[in-house]
């Protein structure tokens, strides 16, 4: 846990530029210590996997499957890139957890609740809209060269309006839940929480 609280911290303070070239090596060190680290910690903790061959997420405790749920990552396929629109693939954290308290169906946008309530899709149209609903689960990335602009490309695990297509590739980057599905995995996960994301 200590572990956990000092690289949320490590990540605040290199990714705002509070930190001076000395003092950024340092803990730059720390945090390719603490990824060296990471698949025992990994199997000691609460975290989530997320499998884009099947569509699956799965939640973890060591090697335990304490739940799964069917998914939809990006129709675009897997990738880093700015404006690609794809699913980044490897090692992340929650960040932020948002939603909490919102009505099934609220739409955010730019992380802000609209009170609006959206109809749920149980057929497999794409709508236009790319609604985000019901709970937010931001991610931060921690690999470099693999995921680390995951935080400014807003990729985050959310509900969906579009239901009928869980278990396709249908996202435009995120990671997208049937609604009931996102409020139950928001409850049994924390900010700092590890998602690995593999194909």
């Amino acid at each position: 846990m200590k572990n956990k609280i000092f690289f949320l911290i490590l990540i605040f303070i290199t990714g705002r530029g509070y930190l001076n070239s000395n003092e950024r090596e340092y803990y730059q060190r720390m945090h390719d210590l603490y990824l060296a680290d990471f698949k025992e910690d990994q199997l000691k903790d609460l975290h989530i996997i997320v499998k884009i061959g099947k569509q699956e997420l799965y939640l973890l405790d060591r090697e335990e499957i304490l739940a799964s749920y069917q998914i939809s990552t990006s129709v675009n396929g897997e990738g880093n890139a700015k404006g690609s629109y794809k699913t980044p693939l490897g090692k992340h954290l929650i960040s932020h957890k948002i939603g909490k308290s919102a009505a099934r169906g609220t739409i955010f946008k730019s992380l802000v609740d609209t009170k609006k309530i959206s109809p749920i899709y149980q057929d497999q149209k794409f709508r236009d809209s790319d609604d985000v609903t019901s709970r937010i689960l931001r991610l931060e990335g921690l690999e470099e060269g693999i995921n680390e602009n995951s935080f400014e490309r807003y990729i985050y695990i959310h509900g969906t309006p579009e239901e009928g297509l869980i278990g396709t590739k249908a996202s435009h980057g995120c990671i997208r839940m049937k609604n009931d599905d996102i409020i139950n995995l928001f409850e049994k996960v924390e900010v700092g929480t590890i998602v690995d994301i593999v194909k």
